[in-house]
């Protein structure tokens, strides 16, 4: 089965009149109560992964350490779009902040990610080539892709893109020197975990995604199920996400609940981040 054949095809023009039609503005409001709710969703990982690490319990620190990485993203993704309701420099604050506990450079991640949403499927989408790969090309690519989007953001971002992801890349040292410093091993332990994290970025934030979707009017994938989306923190309803980039997260389900009910075929003609 091609991926032509995943989905039940949608008319690019009745996707564009649901668009026109459905109410969201409403869905993008974001109080500061709740953009720094959002900010702590990362951290309870943080301290259960280092913890378990402190303890010795390798596999249930390594799996608290991919939820701290997911979570991460979701607020890496809310900070690039403004979502949180803080000031732009409050946002550009979280991306720095994220860029000491994640590794590299968050903010050359978001230069590529807002270029991918204007320019998707096409030669100046670099963040959306992972999702024209196979999963063995995505996997040979992955420790190769945090390096161009650092290049980058640093060759064509301009001088405050640059200045940026130098602040991000000197914020990368902070936790290598309190390692050394206080002899904590459990920092070099999340140190390596969050560099392996960064080699699998291309898999499990863009292929994963848009895996198939070069051809169609649905340029992402999107998923349906209670029981993922709760694991996944909503992180794939990336169709609805690639529609209304302004709507949180958050609220994503019930900006997907709207579209299915002003366009029926919406919801056959999805394809699935998960099963098909």
């Amino acid at each position: 089965m091609t991926h032509k054949d995943c989905a039940v095809e949608l008319d690019p023009a009745r996707l564009k009149r649901a668009v026109r039609q459905v109410e969201w503005r409403d869905l993008t409001q974001m109080s500061l109560a709740g953009g720094l709710l959002e900010v702590l969703h990362p951290v309870p990982w943080l301290i259960a992964a280092l913890t378990l690490f402190h303890l010795g319990w390798w596999p249930l620190a390594v799996l608290a350490e991919f939820m701290f990485f997911l979570t991460a993203l979701r607020l890496n993704h809310e900070a690039i779009h403004h979502n949180l309701g803080f000031s732009a420099k409050g946002h550009r604050r979280v991306l720095h902040g994220l860029s000491l506990v994640m590794l590299g450079s968050n903010n050359s991640v978001a230069f590529n990610h807002l270029r991918h949403h204007r320019h998707i499927n096409t030669e100046a989408d670099l963040e959306g080539k992972a999702g024209r790969m196979s999963l063995w090309q995505v996997l040979l690519y992955g420790p190769l892709f945090p390096l161009e989007c650092h290049w980058a953001a640093m060759t064509e971002g301009g001088p405050a893109w640059r200045r940026r992801v130098m602040i991000d890349l000197a914020l990368n040292m902070v936790l290598p020197a309190l390692a050394l410093g206080l002899g904590l091993g459990l920092l070099w332990w999340h140190w390596l975990t969050m560099l392996a994290a960064q080699c699998f970025t291309a898999l499990f934030a863009v292929w994963i995604t848009h895996r198939g979707c070069d051809d169609s009017a649905l340029v992402a994938r999107t998923q349906r199920g209670r029981m993922v989306n709760a694991v996944s923190y909503n992180m794939f309803f990336h169709l609805e996400h690639h529609l209304f980039p302004a709507v949180p997260v958050s609220r994503l389900p019930e900006l997907a609940e709207r579209l299915e009910r002003i366009e029926p075929a919406f919801a056959r003609a999805i394809r699935p981040v998960v099963g098909r």
